[in-house]
């Protein structure tokens, strides 16, 4: 089956690609400006949203989770240098400072003590997603400690001379920990989007490997001819982040009940 239709000036090249074929076996969404095969690429571009996504919003819910609780526990100094540090995070637009963290990054790798992450690493996307997001679960999180912190039974524990990390242990962390999980979903379609949108503009996820959203801007000089190789990953992502939307909502009814008669009131 030839993939590019042979030039009729030239050499006779191939330079259109195949559109879809709709067969299953053979290039069912066509092939690219290069002769790949659309649906495979999605499927291996899939996998890298989804580990980048999923992997971001860990980190992201983790580090939330230590930052948030540290502040809201600790107070004072503490929790306003932590503060202002998560407001000047906050103040720059996700997509701006996800940019300027890239093109800075993209050329040196990053670098932070032991820690190395080379420029064309899938880790490299990850970390920056994961740390323009920490606000986003560190407020939250915060608010809701500096409540807990007031209960009797926290300062209870804090009048009977507990150790903080037991303290901290056994009566914070298992209150703040459903909502940690809740935002996972959250985060998960967030940093998906970010992703895909970093790739788009070539300083997200670097060739050779794909994700959704390089394969969209290697299918715009093919958007008039060959759709297909644009809107399939574009609908994959509205899908994908749609039902992580979904997902979120329904573990956060899971773990707060009172949760969804609040909203319907």
């Amino acid at each position: 089956m030839p993939v590019l239709t042979p030039s009729s000036t030239g050499l006779g090249l191939g330079v259109t690609p195949i559109g879809p074929t709709w067969d299953p076996a053979h290039y069912f969404l066509g092939a690219d400006n290069q002769g790949r095969d659309v649906m495979a690429r999605l499927l291996y571009g899939g996998r890298t949203s989804l580990f980048i996504g999923f992997t971001a919003a860990l980190l992201t819910c983790a580090l939330g989770t230590v930052v948030g609780v540290v502040a809201g526990y600790a107070g004072g100094v503490v929790d306003a240098v932590i503060s202002r540090v998560l407001d000047v995070i906050w103040a720059f637009p996700v997509y701006l400072l996800a940019i300027c963290l890239s093109v800075v990054l993209l050329t040196d790798g990053l670098h932070l003590g032991p820690l190395t992450v080379e420029a064309g690493s899938l880790w490299l996307p990850v970390s920056i997603i994961a740390a323009i997001y920490v606000p986003y679960v560190a407020r939250p999180l915060r608010g809701q400690v500096l409540v807990l912190r007031n209960k009797e039974y926290i300062q209870a524990a804090i009048g009977s001379g507990a150790p903080t990390v037991r303290i901290l242990r056994r009566e914070v962390l298992p209150n703040v920990l459903p909502t940690a999980i809740v935002f996972v979903p959250l985060m998960t379609a967030l940093a998906m989007l970010t992703e895909s949108a970093l790739s788009f503009l070539s300083v997200g996820v670097q060739p050779p490997d794909a994700s959704w959203g390089t394969i969209i801007e290697d299918g715009l000089g093919l958007l008039y001819t060959r759709p297909a190789v644009t809107i399939a990953p574009g609908l994959l992502i509205a899908l994908t982040t749609a039902a992580l939307n979904v997902l979120g909502d329904g573990v956060r009814d899971a773990l707060d009940p009172g949760a969804r008669l609040r909203g319907g009131v």
